[in-house]
């Protein structure tokens, strides 16, 4: 066996966002990083089989379903003609040339990037297995943990390629006829959105009374009714015991919900239950680091763990699990490392569920508030009453503000509607500069936009907004 031995100022864990964020911003800091990951390139998880294939493949979703869409407005295509290989040549390349674009940056920055598996041996040195038999010892001053998330199973389920996980369904090997999606949250929606706008006719099934569970019911309806109208079937309050071998496919048993057949055929089930954190064979047995019952690091607000040399972030360090909000965390880590005050708290973390139509909130939700018992007070503002919205042929949507009825300073933002996770920045800044709803109704937006959205609704919560009446009550 083949063995070297190097030594770098910091090493980072995994090269997803927040994995070569930290990477980068050490870098940029004056430190001599070293970047280890499975993957030839950074990337992670998010670029290679995650948020940037599915957005991909959502685009064309997005693409089909407004030309079908358009027939409305008096102008009609013909239905379009899938050709699978050249979609995921495309998707591929979006994937290949963002990777291989970090490669570079890598590079650039003299970042050091060694593919391979890594394995803590202390809180100092870290072994990492290069292939072939071929083994690495590197010593480090500092280390950031960054190795993600992975699909969760069912119990008892089989191991069939016709039962897709999150990744393999993004392969997009084929357009089945019939494919069952279970778990109605965002990860399975979006994918059966794909799907069924692809052709396959998709039922989803979902433990919970609702879809997006958590999620504001007000901004879910707006979703809600177009899943229903899309998929074949929506199946609440149901759930999956049991899934074997047909000889028509694969059978499915539910248990629960209003169900005329308690088991049902379908091509290929999609698993999209939830994800688990990646801390398993890091060798973090051989150090301080101190794990929770749920399998997260525990971490600081500089996202050091209980090793003074060991940084946590992403989706190991707990929740949400979030690309942006792992690269944030990725930054204060490298930033408490080059000896910067520094902490990770922000006062909005914005969500996107990218559907059609999309779904976007940041800060305190309604539904949190009515948990906690915490006073507010909520404005809305119906898409109807937009212009723009009404030129797209989607007044559906709904803006809303979340604000505290004493200062009135804005505590949450929700939007569901087309461009939703565009538009949810605003809300975001907005909660981050402890603004109030009269900065927001002075602030002049450009029209006609779903932007202008923010402002009418701050204007709803004074009882003057311009396109809808609606008296502010005494």
């Amino acid at each position: 066996m083949n063995k070297t031995k190097q030594s770098t100022q910091v090493a980072v864990i995994g090269s997803g966002p927040g994995g070569y964020t930290a990477a980068f911003m050490a870098a940029d800091l004056g430190k001599q990083v070293t970047l280890i990951d499975l993957d030839p390139n950074p990337g992670g998880v998010c670029l290679y089989r995650g948020c940037i294939p599915s957005k991909a493949l959502l685009h064309v979703s997005k693409v089909i379903t407004e030309a079908r869409e358009a027939a409305d407005f008096g102008v009609k295509f013909s239905e379009p003609e899938i050709n699978l290989d050249a979609l995921r040549k495309w998707k591929d390349g979006v994937v290949n040339k963002m990777t291989s674009g970090l490669g570079e940056l890598s590079k650039r920055r003299k970042v050091t990037f060694i593919q391979g598996r890594a394995k803590l041996l202390n809180g100092t040195s870290l072994e990492i297995e290069t292939g072939e038999g071929a083994t690495m010892t590197l010593s480090f001053e500092q280390a950031i943990l960054a190795t993600g998330s992975r699909p969760i199973k069912l119990p008892n389920q089989p191991d069939h390629p016709s039962v897709l996980d999150s990744t393999s369904a993004l392969e997009l090997q084929d357009v089945p006829k019939s494919l069952l999606v279970v778990g109605g949250g965002y990860i399975g929606l979006e994918l059966g959105n794909v799907y069924t706008t692809l052709g396959s006719q998709v039922t989803v099934v979902e433990m919970a009374p609702n879809l997006l569970p958590g999620v504001d019911r007000d901004l879910v309806t707006v979703l809600a009714k177009q899943v229903k109208s899309q998929f074949h079937a929506v199946l609440l309050n149901t759930k999956v015991v049991e899934i074997k071998e047909d000889p028509k496919g694969l059978c499915v048993r539910f248990e629960g919900g209003e169900l005329s057949e308690p088991e049902q055929v379908f091509d290929k089930v999609l698993v999209a239950v939830s994800r688990r954190p990646n801390t398993e064979n890091l060798g973090l047995e051989n150090t301080a680091v101190k794990i929770t019952e749920r399998g997260f690091v525990e971490v600081d607000a500089q996202r050091r763990t209980a090793e003074p040399t060991i940084y946590a972030i992403g989706d190991v360090a707990g929740q949400p699990m979030l690309a942006h909000k792992a690269s944030h965390e990725g930054r204060v880590a490298a930033r408490a490392i080059a000896g910067q005050k520094v902490a990770f708290e922000p006062r909005a973390i914005p969500a996107v569920v990218y559907t059609d139509p999309e779904i976007a909130w940041c800060g305190l939700t309604e539904t949190e508030a009515k948990r906690d018992n915490i006073p507010v007070e909520v404005a809305r503002f119906p898409w109807g009453a937009s212009g723009r919205a009404t030129t797209l042929g989607r007044s559906d949507g709904v803006t809303k503000l979340i604000l505290d009825p004493e200062t009135e300073r804005v505590l949450g933002v929700g939007i569901a509607g087309p461009g939703a996770g565009e538009l949810i920045a605003e809300g975001v800044l907005a909660v981050e500069m402890a603004a109030v709803a009269a900065d927001l109704e002075w602030t002049i937006h450009p029209h006609p936009t779903l932007s202008e959205t923010l402002m009418e609704t701050a204007e709803t919560f004074f009882g003057h907004s311009t396109h809808i009446y609606r008296p502010k009550k005494k």
